[in-house]
């Protein structure tokens, strides 16, 4: 596996992919305003009462049919959350769903369900029958209410246990106090709006909002608060738009292992440059809106120049927009980074780094390695298998390699890892000592080929024979004998033993 793969000469070309489409829903998420208006619901059961209760405490005017209400419906309609509840103790008729704004039925009978479906539908009234999902044109979601702000979860009434059990866990990590934050927001934006300040302004205002919500959950969003981002907003207003350049660790490739400060990064980003190693769940991550370009890096096949990334990076960011250049693993661990780097300050550009998870860590969490095992392990030594030119790198240490309190991490081996081998065992490298490759680590499709460093380089070519693909890694020192995932073949061991002779 590689942090970042290498450019190799090939005619610069700068692919803008586009994102990809949205996955088909079951249901289409959306939000009714729902004040003032008039829903009937026929029906006298406890489920209807739990939708009467909802449909008031969103504003709407319920009107309720049933000859037989239950005590829930009574107390309800005695003190409402919201908007009104009329009892109306009679059953329903196919004139009272006109004009209304949604029609909701609670009925056991399959035959009254569909009436009451059909009746809706002749009235143009969107219908909702209780647990009847073959009667409805739309679903009551399980909600986490910090109204304004709200969160809807459905599961297209497949599993409502899980829906509940999802929204209970949202319920955990969504602080009481966003409430608060969510008021402010919505008194604050007029004195925004007032500013008409640019879409790039408005999204820097909101941004430090959310920033100091994020920071502080709990307390009260002040008017000093208020001010300060309104006059930081308003100095701005005037000056010239101002870009920056982010690079970003996107880790080996689950986008569980992305920092909290990446996924905040990406989703300001205008414009993401990333390499074609990042996973495309890790480019999910990114703001919907933003511009996503895949500018190569792919190794060992035709790649986007050095040149051409940077000059593209800094004109991006020049133009004012937030550019984030995405690569695999972490920056800073072999990915052309000091030249990115350089590049933005040289155009006096802002740029910050946000580190992610190298290759190596990926790979060892999957291992359940310790890389640096006491008992085996005196030094951890990350090296590429990679130069300029795609050949080996012709100044490795290969004492260094060969010593036996090391383990060691390959990056971008599959091409030249035979040569290194054999260079490392001509150094004293010991053929029988445990070695790994790990393909897509962290990926669902990951892929872990154990052998010995004198037996890999034929079970690495038996792997990709097989269909292994995807970021290669290699690790060897006896600390990797240590791993639970390490299975090791006894021919493997056998052949390695007469390679040492």
């Amino acid at each position: 596996m590689t942090d970042s793969a290498p450019a190799t000469p090939a005619a610069g070309r700068r692919a803008a992919r586009a994102p990809a489409r949205m996955a088909p829903l079951a249901r289409l998420p959306v939000f009714f305003a729902m004040a003032g208006r008039r829903v009937v619901l026929a029906g006298g059961s406890e489920a209807a009462a739990w939708k009467a209760e909802l449909l008031s405490a969103a504003g709407a005017h319920v009107e309720v049919l049933a000859t037989e209400p239950c005590e829930d419906l009574l107390a309800l309609a005695a003190a409402p959350p919201d908007g009104p509840l009329l009892l109306i103790a009679r059953d329903w008729t196919p004139a009272d769903l006109t004009g209304a704004a949604l029609a909701i039925g609670a009925f056991e009978d399959d035959e009254e369900c569909a009436r009451f479906a059909q009746a809706a539908h002749t009235a143009g009234v969107p219908v909702n029958v209780v647990d009847k999902p073959a009667f409805c044109d739309f679903a009551f979601g399980a909600i986490v209410n910090r109204s304004p702000l709200v969160i809807g979860i459905s599961t297209d009434g497949a599993a409502p246990v899980f829906g509940q059990a999802v929204r209970a866990k949202i319920e955990a990590v969504i602080p009481q106090g966003f409430k608060r934050w969510a008021e402010a927001a919505r008194g604050w934006r007029p004195s925004v709006a007032a500013l008409a300040l640019s879409y790039q302004g408005r999204r820097s205002f909101w941004e430090r909002f959310t920033r100091a919500a994020l920071e502080t959950p709990e307390a009260e969003p002040s008017e000093a608060l208020r001010e300060s981002l309104l006059g930081r907003a308003e100095v701005e207003r005037t000056d010239t738009p101002r870009g920056s350049v982010a690079l970003v660790g996107a880790g080996p490739g689950d986008p569980e292992l992305l920092t909290l400060k990446a996924v905040r990064v990406l989703q300001s980003a205008d414009v993401v440059l990333y390499d074609d190693l990042v996973a495309p769940a890790v480019l999910d991550v990114a703001r919907r809106e933003a511009r996503k370009m895949l500018v190569g890096k792919t190794g060992y096949r035709p790649s986007c120049k050095q040149d051409d990334i940077n000059a593209l990076m800094v004109s991006l960011a020049k133009q004012g927009k937030r550019v984030v250049r995405l690569k695999g693993g972490d920056p800073m661990v072999f990915g052309r980074a000091g030249e990115e780097i350089a590049a933005a300050q040289k155009a006096g550009l802002p740029v910050e780094v946000v580190p992610g998870i190298t290759a190596a860590q990926g790979a060892a969490s999957r291992l359940t390695l310790s890389l640096t095992h006491r008992d085996h392990a005196r030094r951890l030594q990350f090296v590429t298998a990679h130069a300029r030119d795609g050949k080996l790198p012709r100044d490795l240490d290969w004492q260094a390699l060969a010593d036996p309190a090391a383990t060691t991490v390959v990056y971008m081996p599959q091409r030249t890892w035979g040569e290194l081998a054999g260079k490392a065992m001509e150094a004293g490298l010991d053929p029988a000592t445990p070695a790994i490759a790990i393909f897509s680590a962290t990926r669902p499709e990951e892929r872990q080929v154990p052998a010995t460093v004198g037996t890999l380089q034929t079970a690495l070519e038996a792997a990709v024979a097989d269909g292994a693909g995807g970021p290669c890694l290699i690790l060897f020192g006896h600390a990797i004998g240590e791993a639970a995932a390490f299975a090791l073949p006894i021919e493997a061991e056998e052949n390695a033993h007469v390679a040492q002779g």
